[in-house]
């Protein structure tokens, strides 16, 4: 059996204490492929390419038997607040009839 979604959460949550964590098993159950988002203030001032060999250092252990890591978003919590802003305040027009 390899790495479980629930291992690579409980390690990034541990290590990086993400603000926003998402995890997918994109290996449809065997452990060996995830696409991972992450937002984690551990990321301000750090360049895309340092962002991911933080998120590879936290998972060390897994990395081991994970043949793929797809990290989608790597983002400050700066980054990620506009787009959830965005979202979160966009609502459909209303008609008055």
């Amino acid at each position: 059996m390899g790495v479980t979604k629930e291992q690579v959460e409980a390690s990034l949550t541990s290590k990086l204490n993400p603000l926003h964590l998402e995890v997918i098993d994109t290996s449809g159950g065997c452990g060996a492929s995830f696409a991972v988002e992450i937002v984690s203030e551990q990321f301000e001032g750090k360049r895309l390419l340092e962002r991911h060999r933080i998120v590879n250092a936290a998972l060390e252990e897994e990395m081991k038997q994970i043949h793929a890591l797809s990290i989608k978003k790597a983002q400050t919590p700066q980054q990620w607040k506009p787009i959830t802003q965005v979202s979160a305040t966009t609502t459909p027009p209303t008609t008055d009839a």
